[in-house]
């Protein structure tokens, strides 16, 4: 049922619960694919801040080649176990740049982690999640994290 799956990390902890979620929807599918995915999000610094553009540039460069670091280690982990692996390293608003590379690179399923807020929080916050939920055309699994308490 699901060929294509894409796993969109931050590089923390809380994103990376859903790898277990992952590794068996791909197993019990047969996914033949799995892309490990980051975002960058464009260096921009408001009001009176200036940085050149050589070195809004240069950062931009080093937020790549760690997140590249990141996904390549992480891709080499999860390949000993047999899952066959790609990796995206894409600039661009987070939750927009997700739903539209899976909708253009015919992505199946979406599996990603969320802190499970709601209220306040969520609005203060902002929510990545939610907001590819409410946007992607494709499935989208969510995960919620442990120790998460719903609401809050």
């Amino acid at each position: 049922m699901y060929r294509k799956i894409l796993v969109p990390l931050d590089g923390s902890e809380l994103a990376e619960c859903a790898i277990p979620h992952v590794e068996a929807v791909a197993r019990g599918c047969e996914a033949p694919q799995i892309v490990l995915m980051q975002v960058t999000e464009p260096i921009y610094l408001p009001g009176e801040y200036v940085i050149s553009e050589k070195d809004r540039k240069r950062l931009e460069a080093q937020h790549r080649a760690t997140a590249e670091e990141y996904l390549g280690g992480l891709r080499r982990r999860l390949g000993e176990d047999g899952l066959s692996l790609a990796a995206a390293v894409i600039s661009g608003k987070v939750a927009e740049t997700i739903v539209d590379y899976a909708e253009k690179n015919d992505v199946d399923l979406i599996i990603m982690a969320t802190h499970g807020r709601s209220g306040v929080s969520r609005w203060a916050l902002g929510s990545v999640a939610e907001r590819v939920l409410r946007l992607s055309r494709v499935p989208v699994l969510m995960v919620r994290a442990p120790g998460c308490v719903p609401g809050f």
